[in-house]
């Protein structure tokens, strides 16, 4: 079958493709129905674009960002990767007038749909990197995470802030906190608490105030979060 011609893509993406059919397929949905045609649509580029984008994200978080422990990296790693990010990134590319669609999808405004700009746009970086390599992908999503990537840091939301509009949100009640344990002297305590709710299992965590071991375990219970099938953190990182 013949590609459609998406050269003109080719600048906002950085690169010019050698396999051009390598991003017809990473910008086809599967409404399309490729395979029926010879082709393919974007789902297996998708999964391999994913595992890229978080290896460019959590490389540079740990590049740019040595004084963060595990906790603190995994919180902004998480709103980085997470659908809603991913979707934004797909908007502010112009993907969007690109992407390949059935006569009924199109109809039904797929290509404004955050699920499928999400899709799409980790399907584009694991066509860019099968087709560039290692270094075109991380610089195209450098290039288009910068802003998402200032915002995650320091600026961002306090971890028991964001958690507590995420669970109260959802569920309209706040989560509980609760000392589990105090040890140490008094001029160098260890505290951990336990940050709980109705429907989610505890979190704990520790530091050298009250209020540090509650930010800790606030960090985990998000940390959590991403990994439930589900739960879509008012557009958070997908399940698969």
């Amino acid at each position: 079958m013949s590609e459609p011609d998406l050269s003109p893509l080719y600048p906002l993406l950085g690169h010019q493709f050698a396999q051009p059919e390598l991003l017809a397929e990473a910008l086809s949905h599967p409404s399309l129905d490729r395979r029926r045609q010879g082709g393919r649509d974007y789902q297996r580029l998708e999964f391999l674009g994913d595992r890229v984008l978080g290896l460019v994200i959590s490389t540079a978080l740990y590049r740019d960002d040595p004084g963060a422990d595990e906790g603190g990296l995994a919180v902004r790693f998480n709103t980085l990767v997470r659908r809603g990010t991913v979707a934004d990134a797909a908007r502010l590319i112009g993907l969007g007038p690109y992407i390949l669609l059935g006569k009924s999808e199109a109809r039904q405004g797929g290509r404004d749909k955050p699920a499928i700009l999400a899709d799409v746009c980790e399907a584009v970086i694991g066509a860019l990197y099968l087709d560039g390599g290692f270094a075109v992908a991380e610089a195209f999503v450098l290039r288009y995470w910068a802003g998402f990537m200032a915002n995650s840091g320091a600026a961002g939301k306090d971890p028991k802030t964001e958690l507590q509009e995420l669970i109260q949100g959802r569920s309209g009640k706040p989560p509980y906190y609760k000392i589990v344990s105090r040890e140490g002297p008094d001029h160098e305590p260890c505290f951990t608490v336990e940050v709980s709710t109705d429907d989610l299992k505890a979190a704990q965590g520790q530091g050298g105030s009250r209020q540090e071991a509650e930010k800790a375990a606030a960090r985990a219970m998000l940390t959590t979060l991403d990994t439930l099938p589900g739960w879509d953190k008012g557009g958070g990182k997908k399940a698969k």
